[in-house]
């Protein structure tokens, strides 16, 4: 039954070809016209073909693997976890129970959080379609990875030993600015906690980690394999339980060596706690995850990292400018392509015979490169197009080649603006939040200054094989191929998600937003015609001369703001 699942494709067209192949031979032999059922034969016939072609065609294997399982998930509230549930949800309907650790956060208890994650907007679909008695699935599990034993209780512990047989780890921190301790602690020993409570799980069929492309920051070409560990992990764990704070912070740049971050370096290393765990395992290493491709809708999404955090503040008006290397390929993926890699790729351990921890990237800088100078005239109309009603100032995003010409272009385009704007705010009651926001922003960007200035390449044929392995309708249902994507039209339907679901503006409010963004546009003009006309007048005063012999000075200063 495996091997057939495995050859749908090959064995429709077997019997395409069969059915040929036949009625030809027939007709050349006369047997055709002369056989008692007739054209009512050969009708019968093909349409008993077609059936079961038919039925081979729109087998859903991947929906069938999950069928009365018990799965189990860490990092559930996140931007790829709670994607991950819709789509079990929705698409493998007869799925048995969902387990979801949990943990107390901001004084809600495990059930209210739960309760919250319904309502999220992931689910949207599933509310339209009238499906919510699938959230009875869900069941909330006390319990933290950066926490011994998972802060399991031994109840919760026995529940999830005797009845799950599939487990996602998703639960990371991804806080560049963490130190090692706290990096080590979730990313590195709650994968070894993860991996221990595997071990001890009767019925597991697979453990799906979710690393990053990035673990292997130090290499500019990738391929989908485990390098050798960074460090020894034992002697890492002994530094960090044994220096302190200072001590630690201190020596970090010197464990780190070429790595960027506490974070790629502990990523890299939980990878080597699932190889070594005796059990079947997969690891999926998505790269920079951007909103929803297709699922649940175009454009969704609710992470303010990436390409839709600075759409996010663009669209405010507050963010004009950002450093890109606009020539470079930026590798990014939708997140519904990531969570259609980690279902399928746990079916794949269940069906393959070959049980060796297999890596998948799920990339497309090899495959459907992305450059920002693709897409640099279309942004701003994209932005224009779906204005939003609480816009600060008219959108406009320019983009900037190194971060030193950022940083001169943010004090006159973002800092004194938001001195002034915060100011005005303070006089009015309100709370400032501007300033704070462009120093915040400034700092991610030294951060990210090596991601955003280096160009990196993920190999990922075995994730396009495996596509290609699908049945048809599976490949539908869990498409693995980003080959087809249009950028252009993605970051279109982008620009739209992230107005919808982070600004909270629906579709219907951008007539008013359209009219808002008229007046803005008029007082952006206005505004530039009067600071162009008082550096004319200034520069007239301060060299006492006339109007005419300084009328270049409009022209000059504006291609030099221009440029920055």
């Amino acid at each position: 039954m495996i091997v057939l699942k495995r050859q749908t494709r090959s064995f429709e067209k077997l019997l395409d070809e069969h059915s040929c192949k036949q009625i030809k031979e027939r007709h050349e032999s006369g047997q055709l016209v002369n056989d008692r059922v007739g054209a009512a034969g050969v009708a019968a016939h093909l349409l008993s073909t077609a059936v079961l072609s038919s039925q081979l065609t729109m087998a859903s294997y991947v929906t069938d693997f999950y069928n009365s399982k018990n799965i189990f998930i860490t990092g559930g509230t996140g931007f790829v976890g709670v994607c991950l549930i819709e789509k079990l949800l929705r698409c493998c309907p007869d799925i048995k129970n969902i387990y979801l650790l949990m943990r107390s956060k901001k004084g809600k208890q495990i059930m209210e959080r739960l309760e919250e994650l319904t309502k999220n907007s992931v689910f949207n679909r599933i509310r339209e379609e009238k499906q919510t008695d699938l959230f009875k699935k869900l069941i909330a599990i006390a319990g933290d990875v950066g926490e011994e034993n998972l802060g399991l209780s031994s109840q919760d512990r026995t529940i999830l030993i005797d009845t799950v047989e599939v487990v996602f780890h998703s639960a990371a921190t991804l806080d560049f600015e963490a130190d090692l301790k706290t990096t080590t602690n979730v990313n590195l020993l709650g994968t070894r906690r993860i991996v221990q409570l595997c071990r001890e799980i009767k019925r597991l069929k697979v453990l799906v980690h979710v690393s990053s492309a990035y673990v292997n920051a130090v290499l500019h070409n990738v391929d989908e394999i485990i390098y050798p560990a960074p460090a020894d992990i034992n002697t890492i764990l002994k530094l960090v339980d044994t220096l302190d704070d200072a001590t630690l912070n201190s020596k970090t740049p010197e464990i780190l060596k070429n790595h960027p971050n506490p974070y790629t370096f502990t990523k890299h290393l939980a990878e080597h706690e699932v190889l070594n765990g005796g059990f079947p395992a997969t690891i999926v290493r998505p790269s920079m995850i951007a909103g929803a491709w297709k699922e649940p809708v175009p454009g969704w999404t609710i992470s303010k990292n990436g390409p839709q955090g600075f759409i996010l503040g663009a669209s405010k008006g507050v963010i004009r400018r950002l450093p890109v290397a606009k020539h470079l390929i930026y590798d990014y993926i939708p997140v519904d392509m990531v969570v259609n890699s980690l279902i399928v790729a746990a079916y794949n351990v269940d069906r393959d015979s070959d049980k060796g921890l297999k890596v998948y990237h799920c990339t497309s800088s090899t495959c459907n490169s992305f450059k920002w100078e693709s897409i640099e005239k279309e942004i701003n109309i994209y932005l224009h197009n779906y204005p939003i009603r609480s816009a600060v100032w008219y959108p406009y995003l320019k983009f900037l080649p190194s971060l030193f010409l950022f940083r001169i272009s943010a004090i006159f385009v973002h800092f004194i603006p938001a001195y002034i704007l915060d100011a005005i705010t303070r006089l009015c009651g309100g709370r400032p939040i501007l300033v704070r926001l462009h120093t915040n922003v400034n700092r991610s960007l030294e951060r990210l200054e090596k991601f955003i200035f280096q160009e990196w390449r993920f190999n990922n044929p075995r994730l396009l094989q495996l596509h290609e392995s699908l049945s048809l309708e599976d490949q539908k249902l869990f498409t693995l191929d980003v080959r087809p994507l249009i950028w252009k039209d993605y970051f279109t339907d982008l620009i739209q998600g992230v107005r919808t679901y982070l600004h909270n503006e629906s579709p219907k409010s951008l007539p008013k937003a359209r009219s808002k963004h008229k007046i803005l546009t008029i007082a952006h003009l206005g505004l530039q015609a009067t600071l162009l006309g008082l550096i004319w007048w200034l520069v007239k005063i301060l060299f006492a001369t006339t109007w005419t012999k300084t009328g270049l000075v409009v022209p000059i200063t504006y291609i030099l703001f221009d440029q920055l």
